[in-house]
């Protein structure tokens, strides 16, 4: 069986990785008031590996509602197709700021299935945008 834990190690690299950012909705540790989390891109379950290249830094909002799936319906052409993978697609490819940064929009097929099922536009992740475009801190760079 497959070890199901990530080490100190792999959890510190994934971090620096990630920049101490969601690698979905690209939040902040740092302004979060709740803990982030390594997850399995692909779930151990689904036959992922506990290896560096399947392992993402995220919130926890998008974690919880990622879950173990791996696809989602596209709002736009009602096709299944995969969640965005941080390893094997590029964000900007996916996603776009709106003009005040306060949304997410998906751009493609991908993205509009990440954004609704991981709900990247929560109302208190605009909320904390907003505040921290003001403050100068939002859009992490």
């Amino acid at each position: 069986m497959a070890e199901s834990r990530t080490s100190s190690a792999q959890r510190a690299r994934v971090f620096e990785r990630a920049k101490g950012c969601c690698e979905y909705c690209l939040s902040q540790e740092q302004y979060s008031p709740d803990s982030f989390a390594v997850e399995h891109i692909i779930p151990l379950s689904r036959g992922g590996a506990n290896a560096l290249e399947n392992l993402a830094f995220a919130c926890q909002g998008c974690n919880n509602r990622k879950y173990t799936n791996t696809e989602a319906v596209d709002p736009v052409t009602q096709a299944i197709v995969p969640l965005y993978h941080p390893r094997r697609n590029q964000w900007n490819d996916h996603f776009a700021w709106s003009d005040d940064y306060s949304l997410i929009l998906g751009l493609t097929p991908i993205g509009r299935a990440t954004v609704e099922k991981l709900q990247l536009n929560r109302a208190g992740l605009v909320n904390l945008r907003r505040i921290l475009v003001e403050a100068g801190e939002h859009p992490p760079v």
